[in-house]
């Protein structure tokens, strides 16, 4: 690790850290926090996949829609009007809307095969993203004058990464430069991600191998056909299974980093304390080692 203390990480010139966890623990919640501080650089992935690597997909996805629209088609084919998409760090529904969920187009679900080649679109976005951290460590300070660096992963980090192997590119890139931070959710946190994505199903990013199996399982169990699908409902199935998997994932990426609860995130209010929450992780592994 690039800090071997409290003390190492209170007296640092330059603080650099990787918060990743499950979606809805507090990631984006605390970079936000010290972007606003005024002394923190905030880098987001999932942004940046879906601003330098796949807005040019969103953007054209948006445009097929639009061409099917009389009115719109001619503008479109004029260059009269343009098309898109408006992405924020808080506001990532373009992204997950061009990933889509499989299942019946009646139900606005995606061709198998098309929801796959969008799923790879988004694996080597989101890796080419995690090493542009180093980049942007780099533009944040020589640029802007940060100092101190959040980067916000995306939920889905542990899904492209093998934190098993010590030579996994994307891990040595990232744990070399940066102290990586695990948010560790408890299983009422589970329990709570869970009830909210039933009553909200969102499109996310599934590793190949665990994707074909959850897909097969599901319409052995279902009893339907591909085209029959309910894109929803395949994917609240799938959500808590998604979870557990991706549990063991974090684990072992922990082991490159510190970890920390949500219910500790959940009570930092400022810069600060973040720091001092770090401060006295890094000093508890340290006594337990």
């Amino acid at each position: 690790m690039i800090y071997g203390s409290g003390a190492e990480w209170r007296e640092a010139t330059a603080k650099r850290v990787l918060l990743f966890g499950m979606s809805g623990l507090g990631k984006t919640h605390v970079s936000n926090l010290l972007r606003d501080s005024g002394d923190w650089f905030h880098y987001s992935v999932d942004y940046r996949i879906g601003t330098r690597y796949m807005g040019e997909h969103i953007a054209d996805n948006f445009k097929r829609e639009a061409m099917k629209v009389p009115f719109l088609r001619e503008l479109l084919r004029t260059d009269s009007v343009y098309i898109a998409s408006n992405i924020t760090f808080n506001n990532l529904a373009p992204l997950s809307t061009y990933l889509g969920k499989p299942g019946n187009p009646e139900k606005g679900g995606l061709r198998f095969a098309d929801y796959l080649e969008r799923q790879a679109q988004h694996r080597e976005a989101e890796v080419a993203a995690l090493h542009d951290t180093q980049r942007f460590v780099r533009r944040a300070s020589e640029i802007y004058g940060y100092q101190n660096f959040v980067c916000d992963s995306g939920g889905s980090i542990c899904e492209v990464v093998d934190p098993d192997n010590p030579d996994d590119p994307v891990m040595s890139d990232l744990a070399g430069n940066l102290l990586m931070v695990w948010i560790k959710g408890s299983d009422a946190h589970t329990d709570e991600l869970i009830r909210r994505f039933d009553k909200a199903p969102k499109p996310m990013y599934y590793q190949p191998g665990f994707l074909h199996s959850a897909w097969a399982e599901y319409r052995a169990l279902k009893g339907v056909t591909e085209a029959e699908v309910d894109p929803d409902d395949f994917v609240r199935w799938t959500y808590a299974r998604a979870l557990a998997h991706r549990q063991p994932r974090y684990a072992a990426m922990a082991r490159w980093g510190v970890t920390v609860t949500a219910e500790e995130v959940a009570a930092v209010r400022s810069a600060a304390e973040f720091v001092e929450l770090i401060a006295r992780t890094l000093d508890s592994r340290a006594a337990a080692a």
